[in-house]
């Protein structure tokens, strides 16, 4: 069966299209992120009669109306999006909004005589061989732009500049090829055939093709949905957007949507910054009890997926459904108590989280038991202990998309407490903990999860720093200390051990720097006796640990064995396997107390 069907159409008629809906640009890329020398060479291109690639839509299908009428589809444009948006500029005049969310015109001139393009500059706006705006040109009298050019530069050949203005004014007669997609196809299929066709090898993810469903729709408040969206994603990041939105989308301004997500105007927390794809995956899935987008790109056609037909009703309820998802998504309340339900679990920095999609899924888990009414405290720990197992399980490091579908369903079915007590006994038994564990820890990789979260354990319980008596760990992951080596890393260098023996993450402590000086390239048997020394003598001159006491809890907080104060070089391996398993001890502790 064919997929699709490939035809050659004038620039101004794919033009004209835009301009009346029928082909919807849903700005998956969002932004206008050509530069206009790529707009320039675009011209230039067609000027000269070369191929300037294809444009790809995928038409919607068409949908059962309730007076019983048919709907016809329109196209969806998935890939072209720049082209089409750069001819619009360059051609018609229009405005865009650039990488940075302004709205900016981008001029190109055309020297009739030399049959050149160039981007409008102060340089050219005073140079009279120049037509400073092709769009002007082309949208005017030809017998009066020649008359109008000849006067101002009289030496030119006017049959010469006629033929090549002429030649400029027949750039919207030129083709382009539309590869239009079946509206039959599913997402899987629809990705396959761009990922063929496409060149450039740019991949486009299921949540692109939801973001596309969601713009291109003007009849249920797609579009704005589609900003509210975006907009939020970059304010998260950029707070300083906020006064961009008020000066140059008024429009936006007065929705709820904004008044909802002002609070972000003075907010620099950067432990969840969302992209668009994050936002779009909760507010479905804690919705609508479905893990897989393209249900979503389905649901938000209209799709009966019993009839198997498409049904404008389904469509606006779909999309009712998707803002309630949205607004609780983007709720402050909601927002910040979710923030700092993480944050009590000891993950205080970004850098302590490198699985976004385990802070997604409790998010979803959040949001679905404030829902269900489930009281604040349960919903509390229920959130730290699932977003703590997926992370030291890798839940979501897979097919992530599946396992969304599969815990979402069995979360919605049953209650959430039973479903994690399944998956406690089934994923985190005591082999687990006493052996899988503590085999994980034998890596070099200091963004390791399970380091990571052996150091949320640490922020948890305030401990303090490696041979400090005031400071935190807390206070030094916050504040950007750095990670030192419990045997240092010269010492073990120096002995001829290569990089992934010494950067065991079993031997990477927080330590403060001015400690770490002092420790410097000795073996642990010789620094600890500066320590024991200083203790004794009082002295302080490694730290400010002044009992025995002192020292033996900090090593125990640091799951430091105490062996290591009469360890040199032979003694190395015994030390990794020793607190690896106290590593491992603290984080089951941790996660039960959760």
């Amino acid at each position: 069966m064919q997929k699709y069907s490939v035809n050659q159409h004038l620039i101004e008629t794919i033009l004209s299209w835009v301009k009346s809906g029928e082909i919807a640009i849903p700005e998956i890329q969002r932004p206008f992120v050509w530069d206009s020398s790529k707009v320039r060479d675009l011209m230039d291109s067609l000027y000269q009669g070369y191929p300037v690639g294809y444009i790809i839509a995928w038409k919607n299908p068409n949908v059962n109306l309730k007076d019983g009428s048919l709907s016809e589809g329109k196209k969806v444009l998935i890939d072209g999006q720049q082209r089409i948006t750069a001819l619009t500029a360059a051609i018609l005049g229009q405005y865009v909004v650039n990488k940075t969310y302004e709205r900016i015109k981008i001029k190109i001139a055309f020297n009739p005589i030399e049959e050149k393009f160039e981007v409008q500059n102060p340089a050219i706006l005073k140079n009279k061989t120049w037509l400073p705006d092709i769009s002007e040109a082309i949208s005017g009298n030809l017998f009066k732009i020649v008359k109008q050019y000849c006067e101002l530069n009289p030496e030119v050949d006017q049959e010469l500049v006629e033929g090549s203005l002429m030649r400029l004014m027949e750039l919207p007669k030129k083709q382009v090829g539309l590869i239009e997609l079946a509206p039959d196809l599913d997402i899987e299929t629809v990705t396959e055939i761009f990922i063929r066709i496409n060149s450039k090898g740019v991949v486009l993810s299921q949540a692109d093709f939801a973001m596309s469903k969601i713009a291109a729709d003007s009849q249920f408040g797609g579009n704005t949905l589609r900003k509210a969206i975006d907009y939020f994603c970059h304010l998260a990041i950029a707070p300083e957007f906020y006064k961009h939105i008020l000066d140059n989308d008024s429009e936006f301004a007065g929705t709820d949507f904004f008044q909802k997500m002002q609070w972000l105007k003075s907010e620099n927390e950067d432990l969840y910054d969302p992209e668009y794809t994050d936002l779009i995956r909760v507010a479905f899935t804690s919705q609508f009890s479905r893990g897989k987008l393209s249900d979503l790109v389905s649901l938000l056609s209209g799709r009966n997926f019993e009839t198997r037909t498409f049904e404008s009703e389904i469509a606006e309820k779909s999309f009712e459904k998707l803002k309630t998802g949205v607004l609780n998504f983007i709720n402050e309340t909601n927002f910040k108590r979710f923030l700092m339900i993480i944050k009590s679990a000891g993950f205080i920095s970004p850098k302590l989280i490198r699985s976004q999609n385990a802070l997604n899924f409790a998010y979803i888990v959040y949001l679905k038991l404030k829902e269900d009414g489930v009281n604040a405290v349960a919903i509390e720990t229920s959130v730290r202990r699932w977003f703590v197992y997926s992370i030291l399980t890798g839940r979501y490091s897979g097919s992530a998309e599946s396992m969304f579908d599969y815990d979402v369903k069995q979360i919605s079915e049953k209650p959430f407490q039973e479903y994690l007590k399944e998956r406690e006994d089934a994923d985190l038994s005591d082999a687990f903990w006493n052996a899988s564990l503590v085999q994980s820890l034998d890596t070099s990789v200091s963004s390791s999860p399970y380091f990571l979260t052996f150091l949320a354990s640490q922020v948890k319980d305030g401990d303090k720093g490696f041979l400090s008596r005031d400071v935190t760990a807390s206070d030094l992951i916050s504040l950007r200390g750095d990670i030192h080596h419990l045997f240092p890393r010269d010492y073990l260098k120096r002995s001829g051990l290569d990089r992934t023996k010494y950067n065991q993450i079993a031997n990477y402590v927080y330590m403060q720097s001015e400690i770490n000086i002092k420790v410097g390239n000795k073996a642990p048997k010789d620094y600890f006796e500066l320590v024991r020394n200083q203790i004794l003598e009082g002295n302080l001159l490694v730290s400010g640990l002044n009992t025995v006491e002192e020292l033996q809890q900090n090593l125990r907080m640091n799951c430091v064995p105490v062996e290591i104060m009469d360890m040199t070089l032979d003694d190395y391996p015994e030390f990794l396997n020793l607190r690896r398993k106290l590593m491992a001890d603290k984080m089951r502790e941790y996660y039960f107390k959760l």
